[in-house]
């Protein structure tokens, strides 16, 4: 199997392959220019990210500067999803977010991992591992999501959490690491954030 394969199919594999560079490069080259544009640059930053990244529906918007490995070639956004400053996406294998889906600054999403055992690791072998976030959830700000992972529907990550694990849909996550704290409930449906109220005509 040539190494390019193993991109996707979750098997070891070494990543230093002239042609596997090449092809990086030039999606590296992509995010640079687009890390490069005004913050007023709205409709080129629109078609960039269109241009860069394998899907992107309507309404997202990113802020720069991002970090890929590859240029986002590998990520897959739905609609009117979100991201603060500095996304980290290593995206050397695939990494899905649903509709409404919002990132905090700072976050990373990674997909590529490496060997425990030290003889492959200093043989540079790699493997990756694709990632899965659902519609309408939340990062907070430093969030690290590790290969493998699945995050359900609605769910919130607490910032500063490493997730090692699947969290299913509609829960609040936190910590290091990130263990789910409870199910969003109808205490949710009153208060936005501790004490304060939510405005009874956003609920109409």
């Amino acid at each position: 199997m040539h190494p390019k394969d193993a991109l996707h199919t979750g098997e070891l594999f070494l990543p230093f392959q002239e042609d596997i560079f090449k092809e990086q490069l030039i999606c590296l080259d992509k995010l640079y220019d687009f890390n490069a544009l005004r913050p007023s640059d709205y409709d080129k930053k629109t078609a960039m990210l269109k241009d860069m990244f394998a899907e992107v529906g309507e309404g997202c918007y990113v802020e720069t500067p991002l970090r890929a490995n590859w240029g986002g070639k590998h990520v897959h956004f739905g609609k009117n999803v979100y991201a603060n400053f500095n996304l980290t996406l290593v995206d050397d294998t695939h990494i899905y977010v649903g509709d409404y889906t919002m990132f905090g600054p700072n976050v990373t999403i990674a997909t590529a991992g490496h060997p425990i055992l030290p003889v492959l690791r200093e043989a540079g072998y790699q493997y990756n591992m694709p990632v899965h976030i659902g519609k309408n959830c939340w990062l907070g700000a430093g969030v690290i999501v590790l290969p493998g992972v699945s995050i359900g529907d609605n769910s919130v990550i607490g910032a500063g959490s490493i997730v090692t694990k699947d969290v299913p849909a509609n829960v609040v996550a936190v910590g290091n690491p990130c263990r789910i704290l409870r199910k969003i409930n109808e205490k949710d449906k009153e208060f936005y954030f501790k004490n304060r109220k939510i405005p009874s005509e956003l609920l109409e």
